[in-house]
């Protein structure tokens, strides 16, 4: 049920690639919030996604760009306070890639060139889009700016390799950006951590579909899904958390503040 929370702002979603994204979810649940927004992935991405159906559904311009790109964001950003008509309140960085992952590599024999890659576009890439934002003053004071991350930043999850160091560095990236944002601009900086999401990219870690069971298992309220991060990441949006910057927020059901559960041991 929409309630209105985003009319009359203006965002922007990374990320979005097909029905299974959590960006997708987030894009669709903004605009039936009353937001206008523009829709950015990879140029590469958008040949395999179908992110132009989305784009046709939500009345929302398209702009690719490369996020490790400085000169890409820059058009991205500006192009985008055009097709919107001003300045963006909200935007959702939803990206990842290990190519180490991809190949199967394990942790102890990673390809340091590809763990460079990794750290660029999953976590850089952040530092990368809040500082040009800041160059061309392109957020709203008082806006809101969310990365998603996952839990193996403080944890060990064996299987997801290299990207538990990048969304930890993600997630420091938005303690300390968010600082300088606040101060500057009253802008909010934070990250959800998000459960296990059957997603095109996270069902490309090896165990997944196990790992999935276990989390569901082990939270209380059995794992989030998209959607109810899409309903989050809207409320972090809304000028209902305006106090709320530089935190990791928990979207897991409970996962992580658990030790063990009964219904693991089949109790």
């Amino acid at each position: 049920m929409a309630n209105n929370l985003l009319q009359g702002k203006r965002g922007i979603i990374f990320g979005a690639l097909d029905e299974q994204s959590i960006a997708w979810k987030v894009a669709e649940r903004c605009v039936e919030e009353g937001a206008k927004i523009t829709l950015t992935n990879a140029p590469v991405a958008m040949r395999f996604g179908q992110i132009n159906e989305l784009g046709t559904k939500l009345n929302a311009e398209i702009i690719p760009a490369d996020a490790t790109s400085m000169e890409d964001l820059e058009n991205l950003f500006t192009k985008s306070m055009e097709a919107l008509g001003g300045k963006i309140d909200f935007v959702l960085h939803s990206i990842g890639m290990s190519i180490n992952v991809r190949k199967g590599k394990d942790y102890t024999d990673l390809n340091h060139e590809w763990m460079l890659k990794t750290f660029d576009v999953s976590a850089i890439s952040f530092h990368k889009m809040m500082q040009t934002m800041m160059k061309l003053d392109a957020i709203n004071e008082g806006g809101s700016i969310l990365a998603l991350t996952y839990i193996a930043a403080q944890r060990v999850f064996p299987d997801y390799s290299e990207m538990a160091e990048s969304k930890a560095l993600l997630e420091s990236f938005a303690r300390s950006f968010g600082y300088h944002y606040g101060v500057q601009k009253k802008v909010r900086v934070n990250t959800i951590s998000q459960s296990p999401t059957f997603t095109t990219a996270g069902s490309g870690v090896k165990g997944f579909k196990e790992f999935f069971d276990y989390a569901d298992k082990m939270s209380p309220l059995g794992n989030a899904s998209a959607l109810s991060c899409a309903d989050y990441c809207v409320t972090m949006f809304s000028d209902l958390t305006r106090m709320v910057t530089m935190q990791n927020l928990y979207n897991d059901g409970g996962f992580s503040s658990m030790g063990m559960s009964p219904a693991i041991l089949g109790l």
